[in-house]
């Protein structure tokens, strides 16, 4: 396990973001009982989305359907996409290019994570290997207590 997956999830997350060049980011933890990701870390979404992006049923937005398909969900550019997997309010992030990414310890979904960029990005296929592996190496972290 490298050492940011080791950091606080403020740190881990914001040096993740910077890694990829992005400006926004979230981190969700699977609740089981509920089957909601719930927020744990996020840095530059804005404060109105905050009471959606809380807890988010798997299945729904950009992080459900990651959690609900265990692989990644990108977005070349979020404010034109019409796939409707973006939620509506989603736009307000002023995000364009987005990749969201399971958080799996094996099999097991404990959550998922989260970057965006402010210009329309297509993520390679290395960029979305080195966050899933970065997701996985955090994935223990994130397990129910």
């Amino acid at each position: 396990m490298s050492s940011t997956a080791d950091l606080p999830w403020a740190d881990f997350l914001t040096q993740t973001i910077a890694d990829f060049r992005c400006t926004t980011g979230t981190l969700h933890r699977l609740d089981p009982s509920d089957r909601h990701l719930k927020l744990v870390a996020h840095q530059g979404i804005p404060e109105a989305l905050m009471p959606i992006i809380q807890s988010i049923p798997v299945g729904k937005g950009i992080a459900g359907v990651a959690a609900a398909r265990c692989e990644p969900v990108e977005m070349c550019n979020l404010q034109t996409d019409t796939s409707g997997v973006a939620k509506p309010g989603a736009k307000q992030t002023q995000v364009q290019g987005t990749l969201a990414v399971p958080v799996l310890d094996g099999s097991r979904l404990c959550g998922t994570l989260g970057i965006g960029k402010l210009e329309p990005y297509e993520f390679s296929k290395e960029e979305k290997a080195r966050l899933i592996d970065m997701a996985r190496a955090i994935a223990g972290r994130l397990l129910p207590e």
